[in-house]
């Protein structure tokens, strides 16, 4: 009985160092992503960054983390919440630690594959520097990547999860950032109604409002919101009035060019209908507020983009009421509830 008692005792021992030396191997399996026919190709290089389904589910991770901060709570899901399209609803200009509040509006985070340049003011020129602004700003999320490292390197999840990854199985600086852009790059809003449409699919039509909101768009508003990315991705300066308690200069920050003053990235127009609040501060909490500004609130301060210069010599686009009505039907029609109630991007 004591050699049975024993015998079995061994068993349970090797089972257990067997199941505790559990070799975890590199998971090179590629992540497909179904690019819309649409939109333009993707600016983002690949090559030096693939798309895997473990990069992709460990920056999903990371992405909700939040000893990402100094507090150990904000993440970077706090500023950007995926029913608003990743934005930071209700909230002219994004939160951080110790109640710190930044200087701009939280942007939404969507298509980033198609981009050039990241932030307001075209701060980071790849998505993979692009964390790097809020995780060490004082005002957000108040951390270093030295640190990040230190904790991650103490959590078995993510020692795992890191091998998993990429293949030097590293919890490095590099491969935070790069795990992050892996999550980003996926988040693809590219089935609205609006894509539905120009594709063909499903029988999709737009309505009489919506047509001649999409006809007038394409006047009025599609030079500087172009494409089916609905931005050409330029710095302009659209005539708002200075905010004083900001006095935010814009891309002029970057080099000092003066070109630059008061020159903001134009954003993206879609999934507009729940991004609000609008413009660099979360000045306007709607869309009508919006284009009555582009209507008759105007200000030249010396700067104002060409585009908005009117044959009297103000600034401004003249809209009817009809016709603010009807851009913001069509607006609407750029709302992609497949991408904000997307399983795959959700915490849980």
């Amino acid at each position: 009985m004591k050699k049975t008692v024993l015998f079995f005792i061994s068993i349970m021992v090797f089972c257990s160092c067997s199941n505790s030396e559990e070799v975890v191997a590199y998971e090179a399996v590629p992540l497909t992503v179904d690019w819309p026919s649409n939109f333009p190709e993707i600016t983002y290089n690949l090559d030096n960054n693939p798309l895997t389904d473990a990069g992709f589910e460990l920056g999903k991770k990371l992405f909700y983390e939040g000893r990402l901060s100094s507090n150990n709570a904000i993440a970077c899901a706090f500023c950007h919440e995926q029913a608003f399209a990743f934005t930071h609803h209700g909230h002219n200009l994004s939160h951080g630690v110790n109640g710190g509040i930044g200087l701009r509006n939280a942007q939404p985070i969507q298509n980033l594959a198609y981009q050039t340049s990241f932030m307001w003011d075209g701060a980071a020129t790849h998505l993979d520097l692009q964390p790097i602004i809020p995780i060490t700003s004082d005002l957000e999320m108040g951390e270093t990547l030295g640190n990040i490292v230190e904790k991650l390197s103490t959590d078995v999840y993510y020692q795992e999860q890191f091998t998993r990854a990429f293949d030097d199985g590293e919890i490095n600086s590099e491969n935070i950032l790069k795990a992050l852009s892996q999550f980003m790059l996926t988040m693809v809003s590219s089935n609205s109604k609006y894509d539905k449409y120009v594709r063909n699919e499903e029988n999709t039509t737009l309505s009489s409002i919506e047509q001649d909101g999409l006809n007038t768009f394409e006047v009025k508003c599609a030079s500087c919101h172009s494409s089916d990315l609905f931005t050409d991705q330029n710095f302009r300066n659209n005539g708002l009035p200075v905010n004083p308690q900001l006095d935010d200069k814009g891309r002029y920050e970057i080099g000092n060019n003066p070109d630059d003053l008061y020159t903001f990235r134009v954003p993206s127009l879609r999934n507009v209908e729940v991004s609000y609040p609008f413009m660099h501060d979360g000045r306007f909490a709607t869309l009508e507020a919006v284009l009555d500004f582009y209507d008759s609130g105007i200000t030249d301060n010396g700067n104002v983009d060409p585009l908005l210069l009117k044959a009297d010599g103000s600034y401004g686009i003249d809209l009817s009421d009809y016709e603010k009505e009807s851009i913001i039907a069509f607006l609407n029609t750029l709302t992609d509830h497949e991408f904000l109630e997307d399983e795959r991007f959700s915490e849980y």
